[in-house]
């Protein structure tokens, strides 16, 4: 076990979702003593044990989910049942119990449509739990690393775009990411408070349920189903495997060089939905596509430049589309 970060207390606030639970076993693998927040009330468990979920599969996103805290539990990472927009309850566990180096704030409504058609939801469960983490970190909190999204520039301006590119959002998830990222250089101009913004990019990997693109087609392949392509397939975006993720937000978690910085924190080359389909294909030769309409509010994008977190940071991402997407799909095999 690497003991890169024995002693470094880590605060993970939505840490039982996809990125969360994924980075809070990485931390934990490297030494730190990390602290799981969350209320698995949104796209968690308590979502998905209700019948009302309307989802056909509610079943296996219980066992998806009950997986990642089967994972937590058997690892030792300690999980605090609290719902984030309760200011004294998080207050109370930040401040006086587990008293933090650092505090990663993950909770969110993570998927663009469902923030649209929800917009109370994701202002309550984004901004409000943003703002009461903020709010504790300002009492002696090391670093406050922030996830926010490339949805924040909206349409990229060129076929890759570094940190600098203009925030132009579209809807509602896209403008509530730049709100914070902007709430959150507040507190450090305001109370010196170091800050670090992660924008990822169109993540994928196991025990994901938000109903990300690469989900729903291998998830529609495995019933039989058609694909169903937005478009005509030639949008591009930038496909992250979440162990890459993970690893740069760690190295952000350890170096000094990531103090009041801004990333780009993907694989870093953009690819067609057309080309994650022929993957889809080749382990599933029957499966048949369809094009429907493509949604308005979706951006036009493509790849985003992560030269600045290679240069400050070290981050080599890996793990290209061909790689993690059938370790993906075997996974799903194997759960489903």
């Amino acid at each position: 076990m690497s003991q890169d970060m024995k002693g470094r207390r880590i605060a993970l606030i939505g840490g039982a979702g996809f990125i969360g639970h994924n980075l809070a076993m990485e931390l934990n693998r490297r030494g730190a003593e990390v602290h799981v927040i969350d209320s698995l009330g949104v796209n968690n468990l308590v979502t998905f044990s209700s019948s009302d979920s309307g989802n056909v599969d509610r079943n296996l996103y219980r066992r998806i989910i009950l997986q990642r805290i089967d994972m937590l539990h058997e690892a030792g990472v300690a999980l605090h049942p609290i719902d984030a927009r309760e200011y004294g309850t998080l207050t109370t566990a930040i401040n006086h119990k587990i008293k933090p180096h650092t505090i990663v704030h993950l909770a969110a409504v993570a998927h663009a449509g469902k923030s649209n058609k929800n917009p109370y939801s994701t202002f309550d469960h984004s901004l409000r739990t943003l703002e009461n983490a903020l709010d504790c970190a300002r009492n002696g909190i090391e670093r406050f690393i922030f996830l926010s999204s490339s949805m924040v520039y909206g349409d990229f301006h060129a076929e890759s775009v570094d940190e600098d590119h203009p925030l132009e959002p579209k809807g509602i998830y896209g403008a509530l990411k730049v709100s914070g990222e902007y709430i959150v250089k507040s507190y450090q101009q305001v109370f010196d408070l170091p800050y670090t913004i992660i924008r990822p990019s169109a993540l994928y990997g196991p025990r994901c349920v938000s109903r990300r693109v690469g989900q729903i087609f291998i998830e529609n392949a495995l019933r039989g189903e058609n694909l169903q392509i937005a478009g005509d397939g030639s949008d591009r975006l930038d496909f992250t495997f979440i162990e890459d993720l993970v690893d740069g937000i760690c190295l952000i978690v350890q170096q000094d060089a990531a103090r009041n910085q801004t990333f780009n924190l993907t694989y870093g080359q953009s690819r067609s939905i057309e080309e994650m389909v022929s993957i889809v294909k080749e382990h599933f030769p029957d499966v048949v596509t369809e094009y429907t309409p493509r949604d308005k509010l979706n951006p036009v994008r493509g790849t985003l430049c992560v030269d600045k977190a290679r240069r400050l940071l070290g981050y080599s991402p890996s793990r290209p589309l061909e790689v993690g997407f059938p370790k993906y799909i075997d996974w799903y095999r194997e759960m489903a």
